[in-house]
Order: structure tokens, then C-alpha cells, then sequence
């Protein structure tokens, strides 16, 4: 039985948890394929997991869920992929692997004009952009919104397939000088500094006092509830993270207070929770990412070895954009 590496913790905590180890790596059972990963995606989502912000399913819980590599071996009963199959997947506990097993159901076959790379940097925050854009509320010619974030690893891709799929006005937020430029050149029309101004009195200046139809928002506590006030009346606010920390004490009356007001909590893998669905959203990102509408850029990579300081990294908000750790 060959070995592998991966990082696992044992419990929750600090960067500090996170352990590199070396494990068996049996065949691959029924339904499954064996991978050697080319990069690994870093997502706040494992920061989450790690932290105890999100219960883990078990301990040790192996971290990591975005990944792209080539299938060495093929278990029983599988005939939708072969050796040699160049795949990426999001969704499946320890991606922070060299090489690992995995069920075909979170897998998508990487087309040959993408490098494994750039597929394992996209899955996760491509598909996310798919599906807050294309589904949770749908953007179109006309649509004006306001994305939190938007020099991140989701927001540098969604304000770009915002721009291709019509909107009207891409408003993002960033925390710096260098992150604001960066956003500006990534599809957004304004980028305001949240360290030096009120996003919400910006937004009402930039839109002529009407707000948004909707805003983006993955950071939470920080941007609540002065998100709210950036909507039109009606408009829906999507929360669909909290990178600063959880909303506590939310009330519902405030929708009302603030406006009749949408809110929804959606999370990606609601929204590729079969593989049909899971393959349709990441179909429509290879595509909008080969028209060459979104470009994917790796502003960071790691050593998998190196992945605590890449997590303390992430949380200080050091990293812009997507950053892989390579096995």
C-alpha cells in the first residue's frame, strides 16, 4: 500500500492545528478514482472548518475542498473516467493532499485549454460567482450591485462575468489602495476604499440615491447591517459568508425597516448538490472562462507543507485574489 501526504487536524484552533502527516492511501474502492493533485485551492471555507466556525464531521478531518489533478487509478464500476483523465472537483473533504481518493460524483473532466492550475483556482469561487450571479439573483442588462470583497479570490471573478453577462453598474469594496486598483481592473465600474470611507453614503452617491438591486456580501459582521442600506426598496441582500466574523442578533423586522427588504443565506453546494447541477454550473464557468470574458489569475501559491502561514496569511487579508497550495 503506497503512502500519501496530507494536512489533517485533530482538533479546532489556530493555524497551528493544521498537521502534515503521512497516511496509507489504499486502491481506490467502488465509484472511486485515485488523484495526484497538481495545486489545491485555498478557500475561507477551510479556515471555517479549522476554526470550529463550521463543525467538522469527524477528527481527524483532513482538509481542503478545490482541487485539480490526474486520475492514476480507477476503482470497480467506474466507466465515466479513465487513467490519465485530467479532473478537478469542489466539495469533497481533503483536497490538502498529494494524492487521495475520491467519489466520481464531485468530479468534472478539465477541458485541454485550461491548466490544472487555473482549474483548481477557479472551482470553488468560479462556481460560486456562477450561481450567485446566474441564480441566486439573477444579473442582466440593467442591474446595478454592490459586491463586498471585490479584490478576493469570488470577487475578482464576479465582477468581470458580471460585466459580460450585461450589468448596468459593478460596485465593489476593497480594503486597500493596491486591492482597489486591482478590483477596477477586473470589471468593476467603482471600487470604494472601506478604510478610509462609508460604503453605504458611496453607494448612494454612485447611484444617485436609488441603492442597488442587490448586494453581495461574504464578510458579515463588518458590512452588517450598513449593507442593507445600500438597496433600493426591495432589493435582496445576499450573505453569503462571513470572512470578519458571524451576523449575531439578527431580526427580520429590519428588512422591513430598511426597505421590504430580500435576504437569503446560500451556500454553493445547495446549489451543486447533484452531479448534473454540479456539472451544468462548472460547464458555464469553463466557458465564460474560455471566451476569455473572466480571466483566472493566481496572485499566490504555497508549498501544501507551508499551508498554516497561507491560512494566517488569508485571515490577515495579505492574500488578494486566488492562492493554490502545490503539493
Amino acid at each position: 500500500m503506497k503512502k500519501t501526504k496530507v494536512i489533517r487536524i485533530h482538533e479546532n484552533g489556530g493555524p497551528e492545528v493544521m498537521k502534515l502527516e503521512e497516511v496509507d492511501l489504499p486502491s481506490p474502492g467502488a465509484g472511486e478514482v485515485q488523484i495526484r493533485h497538481a495545486a489545491i485551492g485555498l478557500n475561507f471555507i477551510d479556515v471555517y472548518f479549522r476554526s470550529g466556525l463550521y463543525k467538522a464531521p469527524q477528527f481527524p478531518l483532513p482538509l481542503g475542498k478545490e482541487a485539480a489533478g490526474t486520475i492514476t487509478e480507477v476503482g470497480a464500476g467506474v466507466s465515466d473516467f479513465a487513467v490519465g483523465d485530467r479532473v478537478a472537483y469542489v466539495g469533497s473533504d481533503g483536497a490538502y493532499s498529494a494524492e487521495r481518493n475520491i467519489e466520481t460524483r464531485y468530479l468534472v473532466k478539465v477541458p485541454d485549454d485550461i491548466p490544472l492550475e487555473t482549474a483548481a483556482s477557479m472551482m470553488l469561487k468560479g462556481m460560486t460567482a456562477e450561481y450567485l450571479l446566474n441564480r441566486t439573483f439573477k444579473v442582466g442588462p440593467g442591474t446595478t450591485l454592490l459586491f463586498h470583497a471585490a479584490a478576493g479570490g469570488v470577487g475578482l471573478i464576479a465582477g468581470q462575468w458580471a460585466k459580460a453577462l450585461g450589468a448596468g453598474t459593478v460596485i465593489g469594496t476593497a480594503g486597500s489602495a493596491e486591492k482597489v486598483e486591482l478590483a477596477l481592473a477586473h470589471g468593476y465600474d467603482h471600487v470604494i476604499d472601506y478604510s478610509k470611507e462609508s460604503f453605504a453614503d458611496r453607494v448612494r452617491e454612485i447611484t444617485g440615491g436609488k441603492g442597488v438591486d442587490v448586494v453581495y456580501d461574504s464578510v458579515g459582521k463588518d458590512t452588517f447591517p450598513h449593507s442593507l442600506d445600500c438597496l433600493k426598496s426591495r432589493g435582496m441582500w445576499v450573505t453569503f459568508g462571513q470572512s470578519s466574523g458571524p451576523i449575531e442578533n439578527f431580526n427580520l423586522a429590519i428588512l422591513n425597516q430598511k426597505g421590504s427588504l430580500f435576504a437569503t443565506r446560500p451556500s454553493l453546494f445547495a446549489y451543486v448538490g447533484t452531479p448534473e447541477e454540479l456539472r451544468a454550473s462548472a460547464a458555464a464557468l469553463f466557458a465564460v472562462v474560455q471566451s476569455n470574458k473572466v480571466r483566472i489569475n493566481i496572485h499566490q501559491t504555497y508549498p501544501l507543507s507551508d499551508a498554516g502561514r497561507a491560512h494566517a496569511d488569508l485571515e490577515a487579508r495579505k492574500t488578494s485574489g486566488t492562492t493554490l497550495l502545490i503539493p
